[in-house]
């Protein structure tokens, strides 16, 4: 018998691989067995950026995580940043010029969010009035529609903030 938990898995993998054109011959869905549309729909719906929009985002200038962690807290270690940042390279890359599904997120801390140029950034990210402080990407790597709310990144978020501080540690130092 399948859980609830394996349908929430399969939603977000099936979001996942249509956010990134990713995927085989089959889909998730043909590939598990006997899976509930409905559930499967239903756990699509609540990671959309529309129902990430029912709660109110934190101000522009609030670096308040969900589990009260900060930055600070944390001995980064970018090694294992990179090891991390793998999830990411499906939709980004740390190259610079190098835009893909996401934009390149070489130069991220410090720039202003919706910023490179001929990126089609959604209008939530681009009027969010954010700068990509390390730690505002601490918060935003967290749950991602939670700080931009209609945000297009379909990506759940990082829970664990010693992953969160070791990839901000890579990007700041790619190599």
């Amino acid at each position: 018998m399948i859980s609830k938990v394996h349908y929430l898995a399969l939603g977000t993998a099936t979001l996942l691989l249509a956010a990134c054109g990713g995927g085989g011959s089959k889909s998730a869905a043909e590939q598990t067995p006997a899976a509930s549309e409905t559930t499967t729909a239903a756990a699509a719906a609540s990671m959309t950026p529309a129902a990430a929009a029912s709660t109110p985002a934190p101000a522009a200038d609030s670096t308040d995580t969900l589990d009260h962690t900060t930055l600070a807290s944390f001995t980064a270690d970018p090694v294992h940043g990179k090891q991390i940042f793998a999830q990411c390279q499906a939709c980004h890359s740390a190259e610079p010029g190098n835009n893909m599904i996401g934009p390149s997120l070489a130069g991220v801390v410090g720039r202003k969010a919706g910023s490179i140029a001929g990126f089609a950034y959604s209008n939530a990210n681009k009027s969010s009035g954010i700068t990509w402080t390390a730690e505002k990407l601490f918060q935003y790597l967290e749950k991602p529609q939670r700080v931009v709310p209609g945000t297009k990144m379909t990506f759940p978020g990082l829970p664990k903030g010693q992953d969160r501080a070791d990839v901000i540690a890579y990007l700041k130092n790619p190599t």
